[in-house]
């Protein structure tokens, strides 16, 4: 028992280092800093795109250093492994953003969000323009939406 409390502590400060681990204090947090939100669903242990996007996007030192910190980011993730499942309530909530945002299921698939919700713009699958590509579209918007 006490391996499982330090291995779930420790999956938690590592996701936390990655983005928010609730929607609605990542939704706050946007509306307060005046951020976008990129919500991206994800098959954290099935999905290997979402397994690529994850480590060669979101994880990338270039990602984080251009962008990381001028977005609010949550992973929706939707993992087949009963020992990778999310709390209920987490759960519960990534079906609803999944009903509202992503209704067809794709995975990946990106959203980004302005602090009040609209959607600004998506990406199905992984980003076809690569993280480059990725990180200037994100620059750019984050620009504008500033100005």
């Amino acid at each position: 028992m006490k391996t499982f409390i330090l291995a779930f502590i420790a999956v938690l400060f590592s996701f936390a280092a990655r983005g928010q681990a609730d929607f609605r204090t990542a939704e706050q947090t946007a509306k307060d800093k005046h951020q976008l939100l990129l919500l991206n669903f994800s098959g954290s242990d099935w999905c290997i795109p979402c397994i690529r996007m994850r480590r060669e996007i979101f994880d990338d030192s270039v990602f984080i250093q251009s962008v990381g910190s001028a977005l609010v980011i949550y992973s929706a993730d939707f993992p087949r492994k009963k020992k990778n499942a999310p709390p209920e309530a987490i759960r519960l909530q990534n079906e609803a953003l999944a009903d509202k945002y992503n209704p067809e299921g794709h995975f990946p698939f990106t959203v980004l969000l302005d602090s009040s919700g609209a959607v600004l713009r998506t990406w199905d699958g992984y980003p076809v323009e690569g993280r480059e590509g990725f990180v200037q579209k994100l620059k750019v918007l984050t620009h504008d939406y500033h100005q």
